[in-house]
């Protein structure tokens, strides 16, 4: 099989809507995504069957039947099997040409400068409650000049929020800063991931267990955020449309009908962000010292 003759063929559905340069761009880029389950596992797969050529992968855990529901990769041949490792497997099934660089402990704040290296966009696929490596994470793309974008799964629908090299931080839009314990973090975090909270009406926060660190997602939702980071990532590399960064962010609720483009001024301290976060610690709180044997 000749690399040129596939690519050509393999992606020329693409032409008409990105054009034979969009595509060299793409093919010619290395995305970064830390974490290959729910959202990152589909990121990847989006990304590779649009053309993308370079990938770097990072992970450190295996697939679980928990993540049958909504995992890209989870299937009964790979229960037990390494995520990144399954992942780097399919986005090589769709290109055998790709190049993955695959981080199979994770990201650490010893190798994340290697993580990085010669990458063009980074894309956050983390666990929701691991902050403060995520936080690293951004800080360094920035002090390197990558764009770095993270997609959440909320409820019935996803957000984005695009951090640029010169755009407000990740630190600033979410208010986060050395010496908040984790409780604060995670409630910080979740109120600048949804300004509007959609997801709560129908939310049952007695399914939320934030001592095990888990909680509801669904299959669509990633399904959706991983459509929003595809398309910033073709609008940063080919400069098409319109790259909204933070303080900017959307929201998608497909159940209530939701969609808002805002703009979140002063970012985390933004009088109506510091009463949300001050509303959802009280639920953290309360979640943390609630006994184990009423969370089921």
């Amino acid at each position: 099989m000749e690399r040129d003759s596939f690519v050509a063929d393999a992606f020329s559905r693409n032409l008409g809507l990105l054009s034979e340069s969009d595509q060299q761009l793409l093919l010619n880029a290395r995305i970064a995504v830390a974490g290959a389950g729910g959202v990152g596992g589909l990121h990847l797969l989006t990304l590779a069957r649009l053309g993308v050529g370079k990938f770097t992968i990072a992970d450190f855990d295996t697939f679980d039947t928990v993540n049958i529901n909504r995992q890209y990769g989870a299937f009964i041949s790979t229960l037990d099997k390494h995520k990144g490792e399954v992942m780097q497997t399919m986005v090589r099934d769709i290109n055998p040409f790709v190049d993955v660089r695959l981080f199979p402990d994770g990201v650490t704040l010893q190798n994340l400068d290697t993580f990085l290296d010669g990458v063009d966009i980074y894309v956050d696929g983390i666990d929701f409650f691991e902050i403060d490596i995520r936080r690293a994470i951004f800080k360094r793309c920035r002090e390197k000049g990558i764009p770095a974008l993270t997609s959440a799964p909320l409820g019935f629908g996803a957000t984005l929020q695009v951090f640029m090299p010169k755009s407000m931080s990740f630190d600033e839009y979410f208010a986060i800063h050395d010496g908040m314990d984790q409780a604060k973090k995670v409630a910080a975090f979740a109120a600048g991931l949804a300004p509007h909270p959609y997801h709560i009406k129908y939310l049952d926060l007695s399914k939320v267990d934030m001592a095990r660190k888990k909680g509801p997602a669904l299959a669509l939702a990633c399904t959706q955020a991983s459509t929003l980071i595809a398309t910033e990532t073709i609008k940063i590399l080919t400069g098409k449309g319109i790259v909204r960064p933070a303080p900017g962010y959307l929201q998608i609720d497909l159940l209530r009908n939701k969609y808002t483009q805002g703009y979140l001024w002063l970012g985390g301290r933004n009088p109506l962000q510091v009463v949300k976060r001050w509303i959802i610690l009280k639920k953290v709180r309360s979640a943390e010292q609630a006994e184990p044997s009423v969370r089921q």
